[in-house]
């Protein structure tokens, strides 16, 4: 009997009976590779803790679970996870190659090692590397066990002879079952192991961590119920070129999203930063045109970076607008706002926008310091570099509020800021601090500032 097989999309997971040039359902070109189904035995089993029988009941009688969480020995690694690893979770960290993934991951298991055995399967890296990588970064202990294995059934026997107090998989696609008879990395793949080794993490309270790939546009490879599956979900943002890392949580179920960790690659691996505020804004030009200070909130965490603005004249008949860090949607929006509520002539400049440091900006109390910055720049007029700007700023010209005004004045007044532009329905509700705050209703008042 012939075994039937599917087409699987490689981005998304999608499924066809035939071969399509594009997905039908993330639009990817040439992402459909064949795979056999799955037997019925292989299939078997797969019920997550099917063990213990479950009946439903009232959630008020359900029994109150206490998370238990543990620290991995870096704060900003344990503030991103939403205070510390949870017993049983299942963490899976995705990034560019080369961007500090395993190199994090190393330095974790070298703190977790001191309270119990951690294994560290090495897919894509012998047992020989992985300890070059350890000598490295200063990593020596004699409970951090090394496996260099690819076949999960393995990477499982091992786990319940050892015992570990944590598990990570470096990397997730090239694990593979000998359930199935596709390649390591393909979608089926990547979902049977990733399901397997939940189970694992759930049914034993073992911690799991699975190091993901990146494809082109940033986002992790291999099925899309991948990210579904876990717990958490972390991305490492950075360029090559600067030595500043950003580790942000998309997804958390014991914590918040909005948190994020920020580190320094050095020869000796990751090094924890403390005041990423002052971190950014370290090289800042003084007095120099299109460059604002804006207060940006990052879970419970104040960040105070730099917004530069160049805006020179077109030399073709579409003007540029190039962002880095900003979404370029939201420079368009601020940019019609400034010609038709401020009188700005900017339909024949370029116009290029950049967050300094390597920091991205989404929340919307970055747009009064994201116009003030390009107007500063068109009318070659410095924003005193003693002064901070946040506030929103919709269609109609008005400066919006924002959320909790009082701990971005806070870092302000801490990094040694002297004034403050912020919203004017602000003003009545804070409390008389050290800096100076001025507010703006409207677009034209915030303008006057350049004056």
């Amino acid at each position: 009997m012939r075994q039937k097989t599917v087409f699987s999309c490689s981005q998304c997971g999608a499924q066809s009976p035939k071969w399509l040039g594009k997905c039908p359902d993330c639009g990817a070109w040439n992402s459909m590779a064949e795979e056999r189904q799955s037997s019925p035995k292989a299939a078997q089993g797969r019920g997550m803790l099917s063990a213990a029988k479950n009946s439903p009941m009232p959630i008020s009688q359900v029994p109150p679970q206490t998370e238990v969480r543990r620290s991995c020995g870096i704060s900003e690694l344990d503030r991103v996870l939403g205070g510390g690893l949870v017993p049983g979770s299942l963490v899976l960290i995705g990034g560019d190659p080369g961007i500090g993934k395993s190199t994090l991951l190393l330095q974790a298991m070298q703190h977790l090692a001191g309270q119990g055995p951690v294994l560290y399967v090495s897919g894509e890296e012998s047992a020989a590397q992985t300890r070059l990588r350890g000598e490295r970064l200063g990593v020596d202990a004699s409970n951090l066990l090394v496996l260099a294995e690819n076949s999960l059934e393995e990477i499982i026997a091992q786990v319940e002879q050892h015992k570990p107090q944590a598990l990570v998989v470096d990397s997730i696609q090239t694990v593979w079952t000998q359930a199935l008879e596709s390649a390591p990395g393909s979608v089926s793949q990547v979902r049977e192991s990733a399901g397997r080794l939940m189970m694992l993490a759930k049914g034993s309270n073992l911690p799991v961590f699975l190091v993901g790939h990146v494809t082109k546009d940033g986002s992790l490879a291999g099925p899309r119920v991948l990210e579904h599956m876990v717990d958490t979900v972390l991305y490492f943002e950075g360029d090559r070129g600067h030595p500043y890392r950003i580790l942000r949580a998309v997804k958390n179920r014991f914590g918040s999203t909005n948190e994020i960790g920020v580190f320094e690659m050095k020869a000796g691996g990751l090094a924890e930063v403390a005041n990423p505020s002052e971190l950014f804004l370290a090289e800042r030009p003084l007095d120099a045109p299109g460059s604002v200070v804006t207060a940006s909130l990052e879970g419970s965490r104040t960040l105070l970076v730099e917004i530069q603005a160049l805006v020179s004249p077109s030399a073709y008949g579409t003007p540029r607008r190039t962002t880095i860090g900003v979404d370029s949607n939201r420079l368009a929006l601020l940019v019609a706002v400034l010609e038709k509520k401020a009188g700005l002539h900017l339909a024949g400049q370029d116009i290029f926008l950049n967050v300094a440091g390597g920091a991205r900006l989404s929340e919307p109390a970055a747009d009064l310091a994201i116009l003030l910055a390009v107007a500063s720049s068109h009318l070659d007029r410095p924003v005193d570099p003693q002064t901070v700007v946040f506030g929103e700023v919709g269609l109609a010209g008005e400066v919006r509020a924002v959320t909790q005004p009082e701990p971005r004045l806070a870092e302000a007044e801490k990094l040694g800021f002297k004034n403050c532009l912020l919203p004017a329905a602000h003003l009545k509700r804070l409390t008389p601090t050290a800096i100076g705050c001025q507010g703006a209703s409207s677009v034209q008042e915030a303008l006057q500032l350049l004056s």
